[in-house]
């Protein structure tokens, strides 16, 4: 008890401790006001210095009588700047001290700047060691001229030449410039070879121009993405020997608001050289003719090149090329971004997993514990011998001894040769918006459709491609984090692709997740001419999208022939090279994703007719650029039927209610032993992985919204092509002689049962499906039944017999 009590009050006493000694944050502002001093400061030092070497003689009797104001100085800085050089030349570092107004002023840029200056320690290192030796160097050369080493070299100088010689100090100098020169200047004789090599040969400026351009357009985002040290791991307790995999929790960067966002494209480096003409041998007896063949295809290839030289490559941004990506700052940081370790929870849960595998003889051979957001990982070795089902089978026994909600056995881990054991945080940590989109891993992410969607249990943040999924199916119960996971979606998307890049089709059968993005509607949605809304909430024109979609997939293959390339990515790259002629229909493609919310709403009221369309784009879609995410709260065999799961690899589940519906979604159970909220299973076919989904709240997503809405948009929304329906395209003025030799019949058994469908007729007629959709066709134009209404069955406009008698005895008059 006694010991207990002494270890929580050294806890406290460490708390303490640390919180006195918490860094002090500089704000933006006082970051200026330094920088700006340091500035100006090594600017006076120059001047001071300088001033020393023109009026350092006249100004020694001066330098010790700084409160005598009678006293007269040349220094351009005054009585101030005759002491400063004073000290740091003459009895400090001599001429090597005027790399102190380098650094100074390095740093003052770099706080102006907001870059951070712990970036400048290499430099600091380098330049306070060339200080010393040169300062060395000019002490062991100036014996008439103390001031050009200092008293600080000079006298360093007379030491090392006590016990080294003058020789051996010499050589010792020499051999500090070798490290500075290798280490710090980069120095090599490979590249003083290349130097020589390259002045011999004559360059073509041209090409010179271009290499340089392309220099200059790369950037390292790594000098942008500064990591802050507050983002640590804290440890509750000191000793344990309970091994913890700490590779995994790295922080993440969470301040990369000075990240440049804005899209930067890269001169095409290429050489613009006509192919070679092939030559045709036309026999003339003994001897040949050469003779060139038609120029045709190669002064195409001629004019693109010369195309591209003069107007660059074509740039898709053009339109909006103001546009700015919403900053970072528009999200909201809901935790500091490291995860705290409860060391004595780990110990408690390895204690009692370790005793229930040996209640049941199961000997473990080592444990380690992998600490994620909400959940952590225990990996366990067991002894040889031991059987991975046998371990498989106590998971409800694992979960009583742990007394917590959502143990999950993975056996094996694939990849590695352990068994992993998932057990639920009491604390758990939420992950932020933020935090994910400012992660270095996202922001560097080299992927067309880059998505970020949480972290991992190793912390790690989750990045994945929507365009080499292709299509993304999303499950689980009501409350689950559905909502939540297509906002982070759309989310990712709008922070890294320009409205030209990206359209979105969204349907929302709830009316109220989606209708924030209507103020982004002429940025990045998409619709169909004669809608009024972007985002459709009505299911009867979900149809009507879903086969505009068809057609705008036909139209893009057709392009994709003529231009004779495989997929989106070669086709947008061709135009952009200015080898596709716009006049003869070819433009930029963007990327078009259609986001349904609730697919179950629209299984229920159309059925088929949904159903079709998404198949067809599932299986064909994926080349052409356009990516479906579909998400449904009803994981049933009847709502994901086997077409659908077919085309849709990419599956995410949410905490679902029974392990059926985990096996309808993901093919294996799991989905039902999540914690909820936003605990998540990921699966692209391969391995499944348990992410913990990154929060982002209304707020923030109408502050991203109104922050891109407010910006210089296009006219309209980008327009998708008509679709014209077969039933609507019936001649109402159908001649009565092209009627079916059944019409008649057709129409009376419509009339009597007062219900208008092709199978009423085929069951009573006895006929093929496609003489009784020409039936309900002709009897449409007749006027006897309405239009089509999806699943529904037609209206039937004629009430009784009598009515129909009258009907065709009005046409026979005619």
């Amino acid at each position: 008890m006694a010991k207990t009590i002494k270890t929580a009050s050294s806890n406290k006493k460490n708390e303490t401790i640390a919180e006195t000694k918490a860094p002090i944050k500089l704000t933006k502002q006082h970051k200026i006001v330094i920088g700006s001093l340091l500035v100006l400061f090594s600017i006076a030092l120059l001047f001071a210095f300088v001033s020393f070497f023109i009026y350092g003689q006249q100004d020694q009797s001066a330098v010790g009588e700084l409160t005598d104001r009678s006293e007269i100085v040349e220094n351009w800085l005054g009585k101030f700047g005759a002491f400063l050089a004073n000290l740091l030349i003459y009895k400090g570092f001599g001429l090597a001290a005027f790399v102190f107004v380098r650094l100074f002023f390095l740093t003052g840029i770099y706080m102006v700047l907001g870059i951070s200056v712990r970036k400048l320690k290499n430099t600091w290192f380098w330049d306070l060691f060339v200080i010393i030796i040169l300062s060395i160097l000019f002490g062991f050369f100036a014996t008439s001229a103390p001031e050009l080493g200092g008293t600080i070299g000079y006298e360093l100088n007379l030491f090392l030449q006590d016990y080294l010689g003058k020789t051996g100090t010499l050589l010792t100098l020499i051999f500090g410039l070798i490290i500075y020169i290798i280490f710090k200047i980069k120095l090599s004789p490979e590249s003083i070879q290349s130097f020589f090599n390259d002045t011999k040969k004559e360059t073509n400026p041209t090409v010179n121009t271009e290499i340089s351009n392309n220099k200059n357009t790369d950037y390292n985002l790594e000098e942008f993405a500064v990591v802050d040290e507050e983002d640590t791991i804290h440890l509750k307790t000191n000793g344990t020997q309970f091994e913890i995999n700490k590779e995994a929790l790295k922080p993440t960067i969470n301040n990369s608001s000075d990240i440049n966002r804005d899209p930067i494209a890269k001169p095409l480096a290429m050489e613009i050289m006509p192919p070679p003409l092939p030559e045709v041998m036309v026999g003339a007896g003994e001897s040949f003719v050469i003779e060139t063949a038609p120029e045709e295809d190669i002064i195409e290839e001629n004019l693109a090149s010369r195309l591209v030289a003069d107007f660059g490559l074509f740039d898709p941004t053009l339109d909006l090329s103001n546009y700015k990506f919403p900053t970072i700052d528009l999200l909201k940081e809901y935790s500091t971004g490291g995860i705290t370790i409860n060391q004595e929870e780990l110990e408690e849960n390895k204690n009692r997993i370790v005793d229930t595998l040996r209640n049941y003889k199961i000997e473990i051979a080592q444990i380690k514990a992998t600490v994620g957001p909400s959940v952590t990982l225990y990996e366990i070795v067991p002894e040889a011998g031991i059987r991975i089902s046998k371990i498989k089978s106590l998971e409800d026994d694992i979960a009583l001894s742990l007394s917590a909600l959502g143990i999950r056995i993975i056996a094996p881990i694939p990849g590695k040769g352990t068994i992993g054991i998932e057990v639920p945080n009491k604390n758990p940590t939420m992950v932020s918006m933020k935090s994910v989109i400012g992660s270095a891993k996202f922001q560097e992410a080299e992927m067309e459709l880059p998505i970020a969607l949480g972290k991992t249990i190793s912390n790690e943040t989750f990045v994945v491609d929507l365009a080499k999924m292709p299509h993304l199916l999303m499950a689980g119960a009501t409350g689950q984090g559905k909502s939540v996971g297509l906002n982070a979606v759309l989310t990712s998307l709008l922070y890294k692709k320009h409205p030209a890049e990206v359209k979105f089709v969204l349907v929302d059968p709830k009316k109220v997740e989606l209708t924030l993005f209507n103020k982004i509607e002429r940025h990045y949605l998409a619709k169909l001419p004669d809608m009024d809304d972007a985002i459709i909430t009505d299911n009867a024109k979900v149809v009507n999208t879903l086969n505009s979609l068809c057609v705008e997939m036909d139209n893009r293959y057709t392009l994709l022939k003529d231009a004779m390339v495989r997929n989106i990515k070669e086709y947008n790259d061709k135009f952009k090279a200015r080898k596709l002629n716009p006049e003869n229909g070819h433009r930029f493609l963007p990327y078009i994703v259609l986001v349904v919310d609730e697919f179950a709403d629209l299984i229920m009221t159309a059925g088929k007719e949904v159903e079709v369309p998404i198949a067809r784009l599932a299986q064909l879609a994926r080349a052409i650029g356009i990516h479906l995410i579909i998400a449904t709260q009803r994981p049933s065999v009847n709502v994901i039927t086997g077409l659908i799961k077919a085309n849709f690899p990419a599956r995410i589940a949410f905490r679902v209610t029974s392990k059926i519906d985990s096996r309808t979604i993901l093919d294996t159970q799991g989905a039902d032993q999540l914690i909820g909220r936003g605990d998540m299973l990921y699966t692209n076919g391969n391995d499944v992985v348990r992410v913990q989904c990154a929060f982002i709240d209304t707020p923030e997503v109408e502050k991203i919204t109104e922050f891109i809405g407010s910006q210089k948009a296009y006219a309209t929304a980008y327009l998708l092509p008509e679709f014209i329906g077969e039933d609507s395209g019936i001649n109402l003025d159908m001649d009565i002689s092209d009627r079916d030799t059944l019409f008649r019949e057709a129409a009376e058994i419509i009339v009597n049962a007062q219900q208008g469908s092709a199978s009423l007729l085929q069951r009573k007629l006895k006929l093929g499906y496609n003489r009784a959709g020409r039936l309900i066709d002709q009897l449409e134009a007749a006027g006897i039944v309405g239009p089509f209404e999806g699943s529904k069955a037609r209206s039937v406009n004629i009430l009784d017999m009598s009515s129909l008698d009258q009907f065709f005895n009005n046409e026979q008059n005619k």
